[in-house]
């Protein structure tokens, strides 16, 4: 299952994070913004449980977030996505991934994994900008039903009909939130028309 925020603030901003004159700082709070938007949308069904709250004036009946909430950057452009997710709920965790595809297989290869012990039954939030081929993701999804994670949804900015194909074909249960679906993929593996090169418009590096 997937679902496109097509809220017109999400469209706007991903008019801006796309155009290639867009520089690294305003890179980096476009996806701080864009995700925080789509984390809200992604999070809107999430397990809440009823509690009475006193207000100045009387008891009132509320609702609370009802389970532990991991957040997960794929290393290294997931990073630029954390602080939006931060700010919309400050007490979840974060847990970190690290994948490289081999060169010859072409293969995902895990050379970093560290998760708090929450995930293990919690909720857990896959974040990346780019849902490419959709290998990564994948991976990443492995990793976290093998530590007994109890829901997992995936965010990102921009992705493609190839990539979602691979994560419910692999992962039918779990729900993939973007703010863009494009086209497809062209030989090396790009979204298009995609923005890019995510990591390196993030951090302000190059080939």
């Amino acid at each position: 299952m997937h679902e496109l925020i097509d809220h017109p603030c999400v469209q706007h901003k991903l008019a801006i994070i796309r155009d290639v004159d867009t520089g690294h700082k305003r890179f980096r709070e476009l996806s701080k913004e864009i995700t925080k938007f789509v984390c809200y949308e992604a999070l809107k069904n999430i397990k809440v449980k009823k509690v009475t709250v006193q207000t100045p004036l009387a008891e009132a009946a509320c609702k609370k977030i009802d389970t532990d909430l991991v957040v997960v950057p794929v290393l290294r452009a997931g990073v630029g996505m954390l602080e939006g997710i931060l700010e919309l709920v400050p007490t979840a965790r974060v847990g970190f991934v690290g994948l490289y595809r081999d060169e010859l297989s072409k293969e995902p290869v895990t050379y970093y994994q560290r998760l708090p012990k929450q995930a293990d039954g919690g909720t857990c939030i896959i974040v990346d900008p780019m849902l490419a081929t959709g290998g990564s993701t994948a991976a990443a999804i492995d990793i976290l039903k093998e530590a007994g994670a109890g829901k997992i949804v995936v965010i990102c900015i921009v992705t493609c009909p190839e990539g979602l194909a691979l994560i419910e074909g692999a992962h039918p249960d779990v729900p993939v939130y973007a703010a863009a679906i494009d086209d497809h993929l062209d030989d090396r593996k790009y979204i298009i028309p995609g923005l890019g090169d995510a990591g390196d418009r993030l951090f302000g590096t190059s080939h």
